[in-house]
């Protein structure tokens, strides 16, 4: 079977995950039977379905007929027999009990066509052993999607004992047909990636607190600032539900042995049901302010662990053919966020010591989970997991300490300023990381719109890193130089070829509002504060913002945000010109990729020539008006204007290839 032989999908549960497989499925094109064991749960489900498309509408993410389309793919219903008579592939998202989903094969396999494909999006349990329970084990596979399915791009297709290569080919292309992201995975191994790594991560964070050696506190700031990752380990586990790491925790230790028995924090937890944000009360309490993470609470002894116990995962994952070193840094960084995949975090740290700090620990405690897995010492000797050659899986990553590029849409580059534990300061390694970013993502002619954000919830950027550059001592003429490469560096952003937005969340201050200056278009959500404070140091905005904020809101306002150096709200820097729009924090990162795909969209070549024009006039408006007419009679002659004028005259889209 083809993934174009595949008419009809079948969802089995309509929850959370289930009605969003099936959107995601509706959305591609399928026709999808959505079913579940009475009339209320599917039309909750089908309710869900509607209800987001409406929302994806509304933010002109997808049209009103493309809205009305994919919903009328999707049929609500009980009957098991008529969800699954017709369905070429099954995709199973029952409760996460093995004797739930057992039950539905039974009745699947009585029911579906014999040439039909079954597929569970199961996080956790044994792909061989519920395909055994069917007469096509070797047509059944893991087809684990992530929540919310709409917006997560990972999926890990995960194979069984019994599974065919052609069943896992078919699935990994109907995941690409639903505009996803698969990962194989080689063998059925308890939490196949994303879970192997980060549910020990999570009881290692918990057997951290247990010894009294440390707070939740002072773990989570670990996790969260000093090793980068999107949240603290008991933010995340609070986040996610601890009773569903738990469980699955408590899987892996029935399936692989001591090193994954649960800490009795967690047991505790659970047994006196404060599960996190779902009870209102977990490792942090949501009826009073929620997690708040200290910036400044970490230990460097607290990194080393969990870094060792994640490396050991990676070793278990790689040695045990379950995934290469690549697949599983591009499952974990798209399905949990991480900057970096944790075998190159693990490589970066360096194996030889964390090898070093498990046999340390393994010594003191005699606890298996500490025990260094074979692979993980063959690696080290090796010189790490990719073998010491820089190899981090693949031509297309980046590989930056200060910034991070991702590309969250096919046409749409993001450029993150990842310091959160320094409110994303600017330093000099970030200049010079974020003009190698801002000129790649430039080159690449699949990128046709630029969006900068700031990493963390509290700033887009503060400002000049003060505290490294007061460092060199004050030295005028490297300040100098220091000044200019700032300037420069901004101004690939004014120069840039394609259209730049920057969303600001938080602090936009100093040097952080210098660069969002250069910016085209400013988004902003409605809890952020901007302000050039430099007159309280003594100093003046030296990266660009003594000429360029004047151009965006004008001289008097301009010298009124610097000679003052007061703070702005969000919607004052609207009224002032300098935001294009404001939004709630909850709309805020939907609403700011939309203003860059918008503008990805655009005709290319003259949006290019825009910005040119413009740029050119700021100063000398003779120039500008000649940059702008040589600009409109070579656009004349472009594929771009006969692309739109056609669309135009037949009311339709166009769609624009920068020719």
């Amino acid at each position: 079977m083809e993934v174009d032989d595949i008419n009809t999908i079948a969802v089995l549960g309509a929850g959370n995950m289930g009605h969003g497989i099936a959107e995601v499925a509706a959305l591609a094109g399928f026709d999808v039977n959505l079913r579940d064991i009475n009339e209320e749960f599917v039309q909750d489900g089908y309710d869900q379905i509607e209800w987001s498309l409406g929302k994806l509408a509304e933010n002109d993410q997808i049209g009103d007929d493309e809205a009305d389309a994919a919903l009328d793919r999707v049929t609500p219903l009980v009957d098991f027999e008529a969800a699954v008579e017709d369905a070429d592939f099954v995709v199973e998202a029952v409760p996460e009990k093995m004797e739930i989903k057992k039950d539905v094969y039974g009745e699947l396999e009585e029911y579906a066509p014999d040439e039909a494909v079954f597929a569970t999006n199961t996080s956790s349990l044994s792909i061989t052993e519920l395909s055994e329970v069917t007469e096509r084990p070797e047509r059944f596979c893991g087809m684990h999607f992530f929540n919310p399915p709409v917006r997560m791009q990972l999926v890990e297709v995960i194979s069984g004992a019994h599974t065919d290569d052609e069943v896992l080919d078919l699935t990994e292309d109907l995941a690409e047909a639903m505009d996803k992201t698969p990962v194989r995975v080689r063998k059925d191994s308890p939490g196949f990636v994303v879970n192997r790594i980060l549910v020990p991560l999570m009881n290692e964070a918990a057997w951290l607190v247990e010894s009294g050696e440390y707070t939740v506190e002072q773990v989570d700031s670990s996790t969260k600032f000093e090793l980068g990752l999107p949240m603290g380990s008991f933010e995340l586990a609070d986040q996610v539900g601890i009773d569903v790491g738990y469980h699955v925790l408590d899987y892996m230790h029935d399936v692989l042995g001591d090193a994954y028995e649960p800490c009795p924090l967690l047991a505790e937890k659970v047994e006196a049901e404060t599960l996190g944000k779902k009870t209102g009360e977990g490792f942090y309490d949501y009826d009073d302010g929620g997690a708040e993470v200290p910036t400044d609470a970490g230990d460097e002894a607290i990194v080393r662990r969990l870094q060792a116990v994640m490396a050991n995962e990676v070793a278990k994952l790689v040695g045990g053919d379950v995934a290469d070193p690549d697949a599983i840094d591009e499952a974990v960084m798209l399905g949990a966020g991480f900057p970096d995949g944790p075998a190159k975090m693990a490589d970066d740290a360096g194996l030889d010591s964390l090898v070093d700090e498990l046999d340390d620990r393994h010594e003191d405690t005699g606890a298996a989970r500490y025990e260094a897995a074979d692979y993980l010492r063959e690696a080290a000797e090796d010189g790490g997991f990719y073998g010491g050659d820089g190899d981090r899986g693949g031509s297309d990553r980046y590989d930056y300490d200060t910034v991070r590029v991702e590309k969250p849409g096919e046409m749409v580059g993001k450029v993150v300023l990842d310091r959160p534990h320094r409110m994303n300061t600017v330093s000099e390694d970030l200049l010079d990381e974020l003009a190698d970013a801002v000129e790649t993502l430039a080159d690449d002619e699949a990128v046709r719109a630029l969006l900068v954000v700031g990493e963390g919830d509290d700033a887009f950027s503060a400002g000049a890193d003060v505290q490294s550059m007061a460092a060199g001592g004050g030295d005028p003429l490297k300040a100098v130089e220091l000044s200019k490469k700032g300037q420069e560096t901004f101004g690939k952003l004014e120069s840039s070829p394609m259209p730049v937005v920057a969303a600001v969340d938080g602090y936009c201050l100093g040097g952080g509002m210098e660069l969002a200056t250069c910016a085209d278009l400013r988004v902003a959500s409605d809890r952020s504060e901007f302000g050039q404070p430099e007159h309280d140091l003594g100093l003046l905005p030296g990266w660009g913002g003594t000429q360029r904020l004047k151009h965006v809101v004008g001289e008097g306002r301009a010298k009124e945000i610097i000679f003052t150096a007061d703070r702005f709200d969000a919607e004052t820097m609207a009224d002032y010109g300098f935001v294009n729009e404001v939004v709630s924090v909850d709309e805020f990162e939907d609403r700011a990729f939309e203003l860059a795909a918008d503008l990805a969209a655009g005709p290319p070549v003259a949006q290019q020539y825009t910005k040119r024009a413009m740029l050119a006039g700021r100063d000398d408006t003779d120039a500008g008006l000649e940059v702008e007419s040589q600009a409109f009679g070579h656009l004349m002659n472009t594929d771009d204007l006969m692309e739109g004028v056609t669309a135009f005259m037949g009311d339709g889209e166009p769609e624009f290839e920068g020719k």
